[in-house]
């Protein structure tokens, strides 16, 4: 992922030196993306409390908890990049005041009365869409709406939207993965009455091929240590061996396996599950002193090979 600079911008960067400074900044101090789509994600997920709760979708929070995410995202983006407090406003990079606003829609930012002529570092996200924007503008007057609401508080105009330096536009969020699981898989998998250790059951047997992350887990399972749910020695990877399914983790044995299945590798915290029938060693891949492919069509079921434990 690469840093976006908007060359579409009315105002180019190098017109406000304090701009390009505060651009330049955030590009170095993330230049993938990759810090600022975690600490997005990881807000996201803070506001649903899965683990605690059972929600995974926006229109789950209440009004107060929506209203709250901004107020999130900003401690979470300045707990990740160490920005320095600003004296009226929410940041000090390199010496200069910035603040920090974020929109479920894009580039809706409500500005107050004290950023009014400063530099604003926007963010946007959609779990729906699995997309995430960040940029800085300077809101000058000519830049801002003629409303307001009882706060003074107003957003930016159509110059003020294209006034704005993408660092990155549309960028990839970290998936929601029971927000885009089927419908009706998501609602099997949560039916009501069911256990912990059922759900979680439920989850690798009809979400295979799928990246499962920690968070996944912990939302299914509502439990303390729910990756234990998980694991082999009565967790769903022994539970669902006799039905031919495996459960991969980020052990690095496990990480190959996957890879030589053609399945996408789960890194830290995260597992795939995939059905499996016996081989050729020239079509399949060794696990456990035998050789396994994935399965494909109706076939007969067979008990799942021994995974390694690290």
């Amino acid at each position: 992922m690469a840093i976006n600079a908007a060359t579409t911008s009315i105002v180019a960067l190098h017109d406000d030196p304090e701009l390009e400074t505060v651009f330049q900044a955030v590009a170095a101090h993330d230049p993938t993306g990759e810090r600022t789509a975690g600490v997005l994600r990881y807000t996201l997920d803070q506001l649903y409390d899965g683990q605690r709760t059972g929600r995974y979708r926006w229109d789950q929070l209440h009004k107060t908890e929506k209203t709250h995410c901004g107020t999130l995202v900003e401690i979470n983006m300045q707990r990740t990049f160490l920005f320095d407090d600003g004296d009226v406003l929410d940041f000090t990079i390199d010496g200069i005041e910035v603040d920090c606003k974020y929109s479920q829609k894009k580039a809706s930012w409500m500005i107050p009365l004290e950023a009014r002529g400063k530099i604003i570092l926007g963010l946007w996200a959609s779990d729906e869409l699995s997309k995430w924007s960040m940029g800085v503008v300077r809101a000058e007057e000519r830049f801002l709406g003629s409303g307001g609401n009882r706060d003074r508080k107003t957003s930016l105009n159509a110059d003020g939207r294209a006034a704005i330096s993408w660092l990155f536009d549309d960028a990839d969020l970290p998936p929601n993965v029971l927000l885009h699981l089927p419908a009706d898989i998501t609602q099997e998998v949560m039916a009501d009455g069911a256990s912990g250790a059922e759900r979680i059951r439920r989850l690798f047997r009809l979400a295979q091929r799928t990246i499962i992350s920690r968070t996944a887990v912990e939302t299914v399972a509502q439990q303390k240590d729910a990756m234990k749910r998980v694991r082999g020695n009565g967790g769903a990877r022994t539970d669902l061996a006799p039905e031919g399914i495996i459960i991969l983790g980020q052990y690095q044995s496990h990480r190959l396996i996957a890879r030589r299945l053609n399945l996408p590798e789960p890194g830290p915290g995260e597992s795939i599950s995939a059905s499996v029938t016996p081989a050729s060693p020239d079509t399949g891949v060794e696990i456990d002193g035998s050789w396994w492919q994935l399965t494909s069509g109706e076939s007969h079921v067979f008990h799942a090979p021994a995974l390694p434990t690290q």
